[in-house]
């Protein structure tokens, strides 16, 4: 196999189990204190798949743990034992996928998956003895955690499961598999099949014969993936076992003439049995053998289910989206130099100016296009936020409901990866620090049961998403208190909001907890809210009501690529400023300007009234108009949080295409980076949350 394969096989094999990981614990915590035969058998289809797909990709110590998981389900299924330990189970199988994470984050890192699972094989096999009464119970398992999976080693061979057979009768069968359109590397998906059927059958033969070679992919979209074997097992078992093949459309399963093997051979003094059915021979037709009914009608449920999305979904590789990005962001300036070029000022153009409009349609329509295929809803990370809960509520003896609004909301992928710690951290710290423990809430009158509500929402330009807690609240006593003896106070404690107290908690190394615990007391968590946060150019906020609880809102822009910008002078030089952060923009009147015994220029608008900030000032740049009523005010909002911000003049509105300021410029608050005009002049782009933080 050439690297090229073994590479494209990896990185396939990486993005399944992937997904296969998270939708095994999304069923596991949405059905924690009970199973039902649904959710068993979707987890034995889910762990045999994970064991067929590692052992192919020689992962052993991954398929060695899936396979004991598979054989504790497996027993589950077919015996329906009574009187389960549903949380030990969860706890065994958790264990489990955080092994197989583990292990999938070395493989991305290009590392070797070397971890031992030998240990949590026996632990498995050990509790499904205990289910079986053949050993007797031990102490519950030790609680396991998201953030520390337990250590694994490479496991025993576990027996496989016995399914049904048809005494020592060798059957012939041939299948024919079609897979999903649009599933792409149907080579190695068939490849994938056949090394899962050598478990259970031989005399193993397939066409196309060289499955790995890319030339057969056409050859298996359009005839499909015929492969013929023989096997004890009987028909009803085979087309079970093939029907849970990834990215299936269809499987047509045929058994080939009559049983033949030991038992129909007869003694050569004895006249041979006659068959019930003759044998087929090799230039007989094919007569299949009819599926049983309920296999008929679940294949027809699983057909109508996946017609629709089917032949409508493709994976593509998020580097060629970046590529695709970028290039798009080069096709806006390229646009933008045409139709702004100064050679064309004071020429009477009708035609050119006509067709440049329907350019700029266009342009801006595929850049829509090109932006909304790099959406991604929020809902991935907002329910993995569900094993957090899980596992914290175990480790700390609380009882937490998370509630999830608004999880369709999208944002760019590159953002997710950025928010999913801060929104984690977060929560950690509600659970930890704000949730009482029950019997504490019920002498306040409050439920035994807290809620964090987890939501997201769009506001303008930007996304929200809250976290809220019915805890018992910030304690802005004993955070001033902290910082204080930490140093990070600059004035006297009469002349700070309780708000202003809430954001020293995002500082790093600040935390008010004495006691050293496995979630805090360390000083970090929290201020990795705020510096990851500030990578995509978003803020937090904090609001607290003590014994009611905390609200923490991030505030994250939908994307960092393209922005609309608006475009001002300030001593001769452009900046952009983003119009996600702009309200309006006005000439101010001298009766309305004034200065504050503290030496702050202020301006009063519409009853509000408002610091005003020089734009020259901040950057330190000469020559900028001074008089405020000369120049233009442009009223900047950040959160709850506004100021009028003083420029020479406006430019216009435009887009932006964000690119990073170079390595070696010094980093520079209130910048985020630059923008390419038109005119090919370079402008620098205002970081609103940089600005205001100074």
């Amino acid at each position: 196999m050439s690297d090229f394969d073994r590479e494209s096989m990896l990185e396939m094999f990486i993005f399944e189990m992937s997904q296969l990981v998270d939708q095994l614990e999304s069923t596991i915590i949405q059905s924690e204190s009970e199973y039902n035969i649904d959710q068993i058998n979707e987890i034995f289809r889910i762990m045999h798949t994970i064991k067929g797909s590692s052992a192919m990709m020689m992962f052993d110590n991954i398929a060695g743990v899936a396979h004991s998981i598979e054989d504790l389900f497996y027993y589950l299924r077919e015996e329906n034992p009574k009187d389960l330990d549903f949380k030990r189970l969860s706890d065994h199988v958790l264990s489990g996928a955080d092994f197989v994470k583990a292990e999938l984050a070395k493989i991305q890192e290009g590392s070797k998956a070397d971890g031992d699972g030998t240990d949590l094989a026996k632990a498995i096999d050990k509790f499904l003895q205990q289910i079986k009464g053949i050993t007797p119970a031990e102490p519950e398992a030790p609680k396991q955690t998201a953030s520390a999976p337990a250590s694994v080693a490479e496991p025993a061979p576990a027996a496989d499961p016995t399914p049904s057979t048809a005494g020592d009768n060798m059957h012939k069968y041939r299948a024919k598999i079609h897979f999903q359109d649009g599933c792409e590397m149907e080579n190695i998906r068939s490849y994938t099949l056949v090394h899962n059927l050598q478990e259970m059958a031989q005399d193993i033969t397939h066409e196309p014969q060289d499955v790995i070679d890319e030339e057969t992919i056409p050859l298996i979209r359009q005839n499909g993936f015929v492969v013929d074997f023989s096997s004890t097992h009987d028909f009803n078992f085979i087309h079970s076992h093939l029907s849970q093949t990834v990215y299936l459309r269809e499987v047509i399963l045929e058994e080939i003439g009559a049983p033949v093997g030991a038992a129909s051979v007869a003694p050569a003094a004895a006249p041979a049995p006659v068959a019930e059915a003759p044998p087929v021979v090799a230039d007989e037709p094919v007569i299949p053998v009819p599926p049983t009914p309920d296999i008929v009608a679940a294949a027809a449920a699983e057909a109508t289910q996946k017609k629709g999305t089917a032949s409508h979904m493709i994976s593509v590789n998020v580097s060629k989206l970046d590529a695709l990005l970028n290039l798009m962001g080069e096709l806006v300036i390229s646009e933008a130099m045409v139709t702004q070029n100064s050679e064309l000022e004071g020429l009477q153009l009708e035609s050119f100016h006509k067709e440049t409009r329907q350019l700029r349609k266009i342009v801006t329509n595929l850049q829509e296009t090109v932006m909304s295929m790099r959406m991604v809803p929020l809902s991935a990370t907002f329910f993995k936020m569900h094993r957090i809960v899980r596992d914290m509520c175990r480790q700390l003896d609380k009882d937490v409901q998370l509630d999830i609004v608004g999880e369709e909301t999208e944002v760019d992928k590159n953002i997710i990866e950025h928010i999913a710690d801060p929104i984690m951290h977060i929560i950690r710290n509600s659970i930890d620090h704000g949730v009482e423990m029950p019997e504490d809430r019920k002498k306040s009158k409050k439920p035994s049961k807290a809620r964090v509500l987890l939501e997201a929402k769009n506001s303008g330009g930007d996304v929200l998403v809250i976290i809220k807690d019915d805890g018992r609240g910030i304690n802005t006593a004993k955070v001033l208190a902290k910082a204080k003896t930490n140093g990070l106070t600059t004035k006297s404690d009469n002349e700070y909001t309780d708000k202003e107290i809430m954001q020293f908690i995002f500082l790093p190394g600040f935390s008010t907890n004495d006691q050293v615990t496995a979630y805090s007391g360390r000083g970090v968590g929290m201020d990795v809210v705020m510096s990851n946060l500030e990578v995509v150019g978003g803020t937090a906020l904090v609001d607290s009501t003590p014994g009611e609880g905390t609200t923490f809102t991030l505030k994250i822009p939908l994307t960092l690529t393209i922005q609309e910008g608006m475009s001002v002078l300030v001593a001769g030089a452009q900046y952009t400023i983003p119009i996600a952060n702009i309200i309006k923009s006005f000439k101010a009147k001298p009766e309305n300007l004034f200065t504050d015994p503290s030496g702050n220029e202020m301006i009063t608008e519409r009853g509000e009234i408002l610091n005003i900030v020089r734009l020259h000032e901040f950057f330190n740049i000469d020559g900028a108009v001074t008089d405020v009523c000369e120049g233009t005010l442009i009223m900047l909002e950040n959160g709850e949080h506004v100021v009028c911000l003083l420029v020479d003049d406006l430019i216009g509105q435009q887009q932006a295409v964000v690119k990073p300021m170079p390595k070696y410029f010094k980093k520079v608050h209130g910048l985020s980076g630059c923008t390419l005009l038109g005119n090919g002049d370079i402008s620098l782009i205002i970081d609103v949350a940089g600005f205001f933080d100074k």
